[in-house]
């Protein structure tokens, strides 16, 4: 979602049970919004200054704790509504899947006249949605006291996890973009990520993994140090929103499939060096196996999908996140950035270069931060004044970190660019490279500000946005009911009718990724490229014959059009296959070989 448009989700929807995250990278946002919900909210609000020591961890800490004081609030209110009409109490239940043992009992009372029967029982059963966060686990650069660098524990994601771990928070933190051990290691100095009396972790650990592989590494490490991974939380590499982490041509029903069959083995191999780890430290250690929830997200834009992964793959939940940046009861999109979501086609919505942190960033054309980014290059002063600093990870130009959307960066290296003597097409490519990069941390927090009018002169009025690929589907501006109705089946928000099953969407956004990566080659003849094409096409290949299979099964009641669809894909990546061969970016094979022999 972002940083700003996912802020204070749970407050607009935690009472009615949803479960949402919060980014907690960026303090100075975090700050400006814990001073608007304190006056929204009247609450005292005492300012915490950049000059106070560990003043990251703290505005967190503090931001987390106000949420959760404003959740519990709104929650009681919604129970002190039970049996009102048209009352929060009366939406909780008619958000509830049709199914609902809660939702059937509580109509029929409602039917009957019995409510205040069943009252205690069901207000038993009622529960808020979960305030999770999320860090970014690569995005921990080292901090300063003037030119002092500060101790490691100061370093971006090891204050945010501080700052959830101090926090009164009983949920769980989103742990994303990668392994970092040494801020792996950090979760042993916090107790709420340790069993308690009972037991039970009062804070929880979401793996977000890419691979089975992946997961068992990570799982293992973090279990070798008595910590627990609570959930692996699956993403498709391509059709997501934000930062995009593409495996080598590996796809999401191949990855689901080995999570299902391997998932038993998951679990004992990690409890079991979790346990011996729990016991040299002399903590308490059950030696009955904990749970692991399996979930899945990226692309799913209809009940049936949904329906399907949980059946077929036995997830324990599916994400949604990109369509609800379309409704504005639960997430932070100024209207003009509306406008230009709902209008939005599949070219519109692009993988781009635009991020510092150099790892292909889903966004859109048109966006508003994008323009004013090319204006000031149009004016002479590329670059963004950088006031955050949180993606500072370029040291070419200096031995302190800076950020390639910076002024100062892009001022160096198109000055240097200028030095080279290149002619105007090889200059205009390599300019071009350098003043995409966007100033994230600015961009995605600016729309939250400006409608809650807690912006400063520092904040831009640029927005970025960064949507996933499904978006092109969703075409309106919708209510929270009726976005969970089309989840649950009981609405159709989509009424393209060319819409691709999700399996074939990304296995489509996967080859355009190779297209790109064969235009960026240079060394044909490097065999660190030849081995990476090589593995990126067996595993499309591989993907190709296991949903040859899977689509063909007479078990699943699957459209027919989606096999249509596969072998249109098929033809397309052989074609594609031959023109890599011709290029010699795939080893040849034997039997090309010998042909290759007899010719000569």
């Amino acid at each position: 979602m972002g940083l700003g448009f996912s802020i204070d989700t749970p407050i607009k929807v935690a009472h009615f049970g949803i479960d949402s995250v919060i980014s907690i990278v960026d303090d100075d946002l975090i700050e400006k919004m814990r001073k608007h919900h304190c006056k929204n909210f009247d609450v005292e609000y005492e300012p915490i200054s950049t000059k106070e020591e560990d003043y990251r961890a703290k505005r967190i800490t503090a931001y987390l704790n106000l949420v959760d004081d404003i959740v519990q609030d709104n929650f009681e209110k919604l129970k002190n509504s039970y049996g009102k009409e048209h009352s929060d109490f009366a939406k909780y239940i008619e958000l509830l899947p049709d199914d609902s043992d809660l939702k059937i009992k509580y109509n029929e009372a409602l039917e009957n006249n019995a409510l205040e029967v069943i009252k205690e029982w069901v207000l038993l059963k009622v529960k808020p949605g979960n305030i999770d966060v999320n860090i970014m686990t690569k995005v921990d650069k080292p901090n300063y006291n003037r030119d002092l660098q500060l101790p490691v524990i100061y370093n971006d994601a090891h204050a945010s996890l501080r700052g959830f771990a101090n926090s009164k928070l009983k949920s769980s933190i989103v742990l994303s973009a990668g392994m970092n051990p040494r801020l792996y290691s950090y979760f042993e100095e916090f107790e709420d990520f340790f069993p308690n009396e009972n037991g039970e972790l009062n804070k929880k650990i979401i793996l977000k993994v890419s691979d089975y592989r992946s997961a068992i590494i990570q799982g293992k490490y973090l279990a070798k140090k008595g910590i627990w991974i609570s959930e692996y939380r699956i993403e498709s590499g391509l059709n997501c929103g934000g930062h995009a982490f593409a495996t080598d041509g590996y796809l999401l029903g191949p990855i689901l499939e080995e999570f299902k069959t391997n998932r038993e083995l998951l679990i004992n191999t990690t409890h079991e060096i979790y346990i011996d780890a729990l016991k040299k430290k002399n903590r308490l250690a059950n030696d009955l196996p904990r749970d692991i929830k399996i979930t899945a997200q990226g692309g799913v834009g209809t009940f049936d999908e949904q329906k399907f992964l949980l059946e077929y793959y036995q997830v324990d939940s599916v994400g949604w996140g990109t369509p609800f940046l379309l409704v504005p009861e639960a997430t932070n999109v100024d209207q003009n950035t509306l406008s230009l979501l709902t209008n939005a086609t599949e070219e519109d919505l692009y993988l781009s270069r635009i991020s510092p942190l150099g790892v292909p960033f889903n966004s859109i054309r048109g966006n508003s931060k994008d323009i004013e980014k090319l204006e000031n290059a149009l004016n002479g002063k590329p670059g963004s004044p950088c006031p955050k600093k949180y993606l500072q990870s370029n040291t070419e130009f200096s031995e302190k970190a800076i950020c390639t959307a910076s002024i100062t960066y892009q001022t160096k290296k198109i000055d240097q660019l200028k030095s080279q003597n290149l002619d105007k097409t090889n200059f205009d490519s390599q300019y071009k490279k350098i003043i995409d990069k966007a100033c994230l941390c600015v961009g995605l927090a600016t729309s939250v500000l400006k409608m809650n009018d807690a912006a400063e002169k520092t904040d831009g009025d640029g927005v970025l946005i960064c949507p996933g690929p499904n978006l092109a589907y969703f075409s309106k501006i919708v209510s929270l009911k009726e976005m969970i109705d089309h989840i649950y089946g009981r609405l159709n928000l989509i009424s393209r009718k060319d819409r691709p099953n999700m399996f074939i969407k990304e296995m489509k956004l996967y080859l355009n990724y190779l297209k790109e990566e064969i235009k960026e080659v240079e060394d044909n003849s490097s065999i660190g490229k030849l081995k990476y094409f090589d593995t990126f096409q067996k595993n499309i290949s591989d993907g190709i014959e296991y949903y040859k299979n899977l689509f063909s099964s007479d078990l699943l009641k699957i459209n027919r059009t989606i096999m249509h669809d596969l072998l249109v894909l098929e033809e397309e990546f052989k074609t594609m296959k031959e023109q890599m061969k011709l290029l010699k970016l795939l080893p040849i094979e034997s039997n090309e070989l010998s042909a290759n022999v007899a010719v000569y």
